[in-house]
């Protein structure tokens, strides 16, 4: 990690009924390997009146990754997905040249009794040759993501590929998500496991690198070549992402990423104008942010 490293903490903004803490984009680090955006959503107690109603809303040029602790959601896209998304399963929809989606509570879910949501939403570039890609989505079901142990810690590979294994998850640039969970203190190896830059996301408990304690609610980033030894202190939970980053700067506005400013003010118009593919049986609208 040496000097190069960077020690980004959550910052909370609330959005409805959710506390929602974003992690990247930061001001000093844009972007993590491809992975552009990271929302923490939760961990919150759902209620009566309380539940996720993410009305229908547009992406371009990027792949959307839903990973979840606690809770559930229906993922409905224009492409005419109905997914519910459980913990430890991924959605991963890419989004292209256009897709319109939304994300809601399941109904036999809101019977008035009280559940925990908790998980992650993840944005990754698309590389600049398939930014106006075909949409396309995909699921994977808990026992369909590469897992093993070392010792009594826990591995997932959500996305990509490290540590020799590869996800079945078509993804569409070097990049790795994979989930650790330790019970008792653990030296991670990092060097040669994993290629690129590394984002290290404490979801719950501390790490030691470099002789400095970092505790939940903050996430490291360095270069792999840079990382020197991390401890992962007894019951910690963490999230590694990256890998290669792309040789073009990407632009972000709202939920558009693109190589491209033009291809941004593209899709501004032409979310302005209702010209989007539509969810199939949903009339709902979140007007963009001027």
């Amino acid at each position: 990690m040496s000097n190069q490293g960077l020690i980004i903490e959550e910052r909370s903004r609330d959005i409805g009924d959710f506390l929602v803490g974003r992690l990247i984009p930061f001001r000093k680090k844009r972007m993590v390997g491809p992975f552009i955006f990271i929302d923490h959503m939760g961990p919150t107690i759902i209620k009566k009146g309380k539940y996720m109603d993410v009305d229908q809303h547009p992406h371009i040029g990027l792949s959307t990754l839903t990973y979840l602790m606690d809770g559930e959601i229906i993922h409905q896209d224009s492409i005419g997905t109905n997914q519910r998304i459980s913990p430890g399963s991924v959605n991963w929809m890419v989004a292209g040249k256009g897709v319109t989606h939304t994300e809601r509570t399941p109904n036999d879910m809101r019977n008035g009794t009280e559940f925990l949501a908790h998980g992650y939403q993840i944005w990754i570039a698309l590389p600049k040759h398939l930014e106006n890609m075909e949409p396309e989505f995909h699921h994977l079901d808990k026992a369909e993501i590469p897992y093993w142990k070392d010792g009594t810690t826990e591995f997932r590979l959500i996305a990509g590929k490290g540590y020799g294994k590869i996800s079945s998850l078509p993804v569409h640039s070097e990049l790795f998500m994979i989930e650790v969970k330790t019970t008792e203190r653990y030296e991670l190896g990092i060097k040669g496991e994993l290629q690129g830059e590394i984002g290290i996301c404490i979801v719950d408990g501390e790490i030691q690198a470099c002789e400095t304690i970092i505790s939940k609610g903050n996430m490291l980033v360095s270069k792999i070549e840079d990382t020197c030894t991390v401890v992962l202190e007894p019951n910690t939970h963490v999230l590694l992402f990256g890998g290669q980053p792309f040789p073009e700067e990407r632009h972000i506005y709202w939920n558009f990423v693109s190589s491209s400013k033009e291809n941004l003010e593209k899709a501004k118009e032409k979310w302005r104008n209702k010209q989007f593919p539509k969810v199939p049986n949903d009339t709902s609208y979140v007007t963009m942010p001027e």
